[in-house]
């Protein structure tokens, strides 16, 4: 993908700091952060969307991000919580079209935050609403989910 950023960035066409690779992912500091230490974890082949990477790829997405909170808590950067942010789809406000994690420390008052409807704090939907929805996403779910309880 001659056009990607990431991918550019992944030749080696484009410089990036990076902090881990192998042959499924790598991690990188984002070069606009949200706060210092921010960092973008990428699967190495391209895939614009979630359901375009494998299962196997996906988790190491997360094990990459879950030991990335574990440096950024013990490196001396301000840190008081860590948030992950994967965004899929456009409407999901996804700006660049190779699937990527963001693991960003956060800290008190430190101006990012999230906006909601003003509906989300007064809506509660019904138990059956709810119960319905969760059935029909149990019958969509990938047979390959290994599935625990369903409760």
């Amino acid at each position: 993908m001659a056009e990607c950023i990431f991918c550019r960035i992944l030749t080696g066409e484009l410089p990036a700091s990076f902090v881990y690779r192998d042959h499924r992912c790598a991690a990188f500091l984002d070069i606009q952060p949200v706060n210092p230490g921010h960092l973008l974890v990428v699967p190495v082949q391209h895939g614009a969307y979630l359901a375009d990477i494998d299962p196997e790829t996906a988790a190491d997405l997360m094990r990459v991000g879950h030991a990335a909170a574990a440096a950024l808590r013990a490196s001396g950067v301000r840190c008081e919580g860590v948030n992950f942010f994967l965004a899929d789809g456009e409407a999901a406000m996804q700006e660049i079209f190779h699937v990527h994690l963001h693991v960003f420390p956060r800290f008190q008052n430190d101006g990012f935050g999230l906006k909601f409807n003003p509906e989300y704090y007064t809506r509660r939907p019904p138990r059956a609403e709810l119960d319905e929805l969760a059935a029909t996403l149990r019958r969509r779910m990938p047979p390959a989910v290994e599935r625990g309880s369903q409760t």
